[in-house]
């Protein structure tokens, strides 16, 4: 199930898209019939009639909308590439605008990525690794009999085993230190569900078995302990009770560690049955610095309402420490091991991920069911990793992110995004981006919708107060044109505002194509309906009727093109699609020829005063019931942190590289009627 992609359901844009294609038909049906009835009852013929019925339902329905949105999720995927986010399927940046839970790793994301062993202990005594006594010295050297060869550190897979080796080489230890002649023989290699690396080598004195691995693993299968001295001594269940105290201590510091023991053995074949009866020797502890950058980078996501998860193979006190260290509430942060998690059921562990803020001693086959439960709820959730073993669980969740330094290349064929500099800040930015894709295509959406149904509302009032709709079919597909496709389009792809982007976390699929939309739609439908309406009902009692039509058509389009303009701000590409529309109509307008063709009759400054006070007023009305009505508190839902997915839909849609899987720790968005003016013509010349 993991392993193979189901086919995606249809996203939270996708199925408001189709909410309002299936209003719009019956909406444009219901507008041509009452224009045709209107005409009918004013005696207009019925071809007329029916040709200007016919070519309302035409152009009233939003056929630009899938562009807009493929548009808008296009750019969006082409500025991630420049903030080193590469996104494999441009129908991953809608699904980053609906993401509420993100589960991510801690090293290198949280972390500088950098394993460092800082020092090593045993029971009673611990040091830096540039100040180990004998006794430390030769802890250290059972662990590097546990650690794999290699020429270089960094020629390992696993970051646990690269810092063991760097650490012995500044501390001048070898595998030889206290095992003269040691050579390796036999092991068993690190395997997640092992938890361990064991090693048998011959030295002088016989075969010796190493191994090195979670605390947890490791100590139960201790009999003895050494101690300072260099003797051993049993070890009873009290002894390993205190030596977990003692390490959960170390790990509470923020350390990973690493518990060592040894024995002698007979044989060298090494099996998991035959790692029993050890000697504890000591431990080690590793530390990888938290970024500077990742406690306000955390605090921005969950401001913007995503529940964050880390989730990591270290101890539980490691995990708490270090994610501490990123929360403003130290002392609240939620920690559960997926052992806790593997005893309850699907919507147990579903209620119980609700409530965590951090996941400890997880494996890839944990992170699958963490993903499933949270998307069985809901929820959409990305997901981060890096190894050959994570793929599963980056291929299942809603958005899957491969660390492009660290990760394998399983990782970044399964993954949805590749952040290239495995920081949290470019997950941020991949957000913002998600975001700001519902609210530029919100925008887009309601210029569209909203301007169509201000046409559909204009064109059935004039023909009930007239018996002719005021736009003749033409004029109604040059509206199209002008207002539809290239200003729209503008505002889909305009890049979000650099000083905006904590506003932007705050968009979602509820905030923006739900009531939100739904408002916007129903503002510019009666600003546009409001504005030809003026500049029609003004033109009737100073001219003929086609004049009065070019009046209307004028102020319609400039209404919506100012509309545009107070959605789009400054952004160069609205300004400009805005001003190429309005020379177009302009051109249309006043070449005489032209003009004729698609019904309208040059105007004089008289006819455009009209026309441009229609549209200023209207557009600076809508601006102001806008702002009014955002200062009202809202109902429903309106943040993105809620697991109802989107609005009325359901849930959609340097350092070297790391092994597949954890390491020895276990680290796996109503106009007045007016009688009629004089009926026929081009009239006289323009007042």
């Amino acid at each position: 199930l993991a392993l193979a992609r189901q086919a995606p359901p249809a996203s939270g844009v996708e199925a408001r898209l189709g909410r309002l294609t299936r209003a719009a038909i019956p909406l444009a049906a219901g507008s041509a019939v009452a224009v045709a009835g209107a005409g009918l009852l004013r005696g207009v013929p019925l071809a007329e009639t029916a040709a200007t019925a016919s070519n309302l339902a035409v152009a009233s329905v939003p056929e630009g909308l899938p562009f807009l949105v493929s548009a808008a999720q296009l750019a969006a995927a082409r500025r991630l590439a420049e903030y080193g986010a590469l996104v494999r399927n441009p129908r991953t940046i809608e699904a980053l605008g609906r993401v509420d839970v993100l589960c991510f790793d801690k090293t290198g994301t949280l972390t500088e990525g950098q394993l460092k062993l800082t020092g090593v202990g045993d029971d009673g005594r611990y040091a830096p690794v540039d100040r180990l006594d004998d006794g430390l010295r030769l802890a250290l050297a059972a662990a590097l009999r546990a650690t794999p060869a290699a020429a270089e550190p960094e020629e390992l897979p696993q970051q646990t085993d690269r810092a063991v080796r760097r650490g012995a080489r500044s501390a001048g230890v070898v595998e030889q230190t206290g095992a003269a002649g040691w050579e390796p023989v036999g092991g068993l290699p690190f395997e997640p569900s092992r938890g361990y690396h064991a090693t048998i080598g011959r030295s002088g004195d016989g075969l010796v078995l190493s191994v090195k691995g979670a605390p947890e693993t490791v100590l139960p299968r201790c009999s003895a302990r050494r101690t300072p001295g260099g003797g051993d001594e049993p070890l009873d269940d009290g002894g390993r009770d205190a030596l977990h105290a003692l390490l959960a201590d170390r790990a509470g510091a923020g350390h990973r560690i690493l518990a060592v023991a040894e024995c002698r053995v007979t044989s060298p074949t090494a099996t998991d049955e035959q790692v029993r009866d050890l000697t504890f020797v000591g431990f080690l502890a590793l530390a990888d610095g938290v970024r500077e950058s990742a406690a306000p980078a955390v605090r921005r996501i969950r401001q913007a309402g995503v529940h964050t998860i880390m989730i990591t193979g270290d101890h539980p006190a490691t995990a708490a420490a270090i994610a501490a260290t990123i929360s403003e509430d130290h002392d609240d942060q939620r920690v559960v091991t997926a052992t806790e998690l593997v005893q309850l059921d699907d919507d147990a562990l579903a209620a119980r991920l609700a409530t965590t803020d951090v996941v400890a001693r997880c494996t890839p086959a944990h992170k699958v069911r963490i993903i499933q439960a949270l998307q069985k709820c809901g929820r959409t959730v990305a997901m981060t990793g890096d190894g050959a073993n994570d793929a599963p669980a980056i291929r299942l969740a809603d958005v899957g992110i491969a660390l492009g330094q660290r990760g394998t290349p399983a990782a970044r064929a399964a993954a949805d995004l590749v952040v290239t500099d495995d920081r949290l800040e470019t997950i941020i930015a991949t957000l913002v981006e998600g975001r700001a894709m519902w609210s530029s295509v919100r925008h887009a959406l309601s210029i569209l919708v909203g301007g169509n149904l201000g046409e559909i509302a204009f064109s059935v009032l004039t023909a009930a107060v007239t018996g002719r709709s005021a736009l003749t079919g033409r004029q109604l597909l040059l509206v199209n044109l002008l207002t539809d496709l290239a200003p729209a389009l503008a505002i889909a792809i305009r890049p979000p505002a650099a000083d905006h982007a904590d506003a932007l976390l705050r968009e979602g699929p509820d905030t923006s194509l739900g009531q939100t939309l739904t408002r916007e739609i129903g503002l510019r439908a009666t600003a546009t309906t409001l504005g030809a309406t003026t500049g029609w009902t003004l033109a009737r009692y100073t001219g003929r009727r086609r004049r009065a039509g070019t009046i209307a058509l004028v102020s319609l389009v400039g209404t919506q093109l100012g509309q545009t303009v107070l959605a789009g701000g400054t952004s160069p590409a609205v300004l400009a699609s805005t001003a190429a529309s309005l020379g177009v109509l302009v051109t249309v307008v006043q070449t005489p020829g032209l003009s004729h063709f698609f019904g309208c009759t040059p105007l004089g400054p008289v006819g455009w005063t009209m026309a441009t006070g229609s549209a200023l007023g209207a557009t600076f009305a809508n601006g102001a019931l806008s702002r009014l009505v955002e200062r009202l508190p809202q109902t429903g839902p309106a943040s993105p942190s809620t697991p109802e997915g989107p609005d009325e839909t359901g849930p959609a849609s340097p350092s070297p590289s790391t092994p597949e899987g954890p390491d020895e720790t276990g680290r796996a968005a109503p106009s007045p009627s007016a009688p009629e003016g004089p009926d026929a013509g081009d009239g006289p010349p323009e007042r």
